[in-house]
């Protein structure tokens, strides 16, 4: 069974959605304590980094999320949830993060910017990705659905699994054994974004 953790600040119903189009059945979580009891975890998140946070605290999932990353069992971060993983984001001050992945999360650098380009950036982007279980039998060119102001910065780069060019090259998805984590929305992003849920179900 595939639980997606309920902490006020994802758009958990298309998750859900998403996952029952595949057949998928997955129960939406506020207990930190059954986090244990399933065999895979979604982390979902739409907002600022620094509420996230304050809400899984607030609940009391931070230590139960490390904990179950260090399971062996699979999670997927999606969006803000993929940006919770690392150490800290600059988003709004300095926020502490979840640790589980090395790095940090930064606003886009517009200066770095090649030609005049509007942040969040927002819509449809190509990854490009390394061969990972997750991308297996996606489209040739891999596009899916973005929408944000901040990206990961990740500092080991065996753990980075996909790319993407907005300005410039920037992390937009990651794994670490057992942890996966993805900067655009596959809920969002059609047979493309589908196929990687669908992946995620058959680990």
């Amino acid at each position: 069974m595939i639980a997606i953790v309920d902490y006020n600040m994802g758009n958990l119903a298309s998750v859900q959605n998403a996952f029952a189009k595949l057949g998928c059945e997955t129960v939406v979580e506020s207990n930190p304590d059954k986090f244990k009891d399933y065999d895979k975890l979604i982390l979902p998140g739409v907002g600022a980094f620094g509420d996230a946070m304050e809400h899984l605290k607030e609940r009391n999932m931070t230590d139960a999320l490390r904990e179950y990353a260090k399971s062996g069992k699979y999670m997927l971060g999606i969006c803000l949830g993929m940006q919770l993983l690392f150490d800290s984001s600059e988003e709004f001050g300095a926020h502490e993060g979840l640790g589980i992945i090395k790095g940090k999360v930064k606003h886009f650098d517009s200066t770095a910017f090649r030609e005049p380009l509007k942040i969040p950036h927002m819509g449809w982007n190509r990854i490009f990705t390394k061969e990972h279980p997750l991308f297996e039998n996606l489209d040739e060119e891999h596009y899916l659905y973005f929408v944000h102001t901040y990206h990961a910065v990740c500092e080991n780069e065996d753990s980075i699994i996909g790319r993407t060019n907005y300005g410039y090259e920037f992390t937009s998805a990651v794994a670490e054994g057992n942890v996966f984590g993805i900067q655009p929305h596959p809920e969002k992003s059609h047979d493309n974004g589908l196929k990687i849920l669908e992946n995620f179900i058959n680990l």
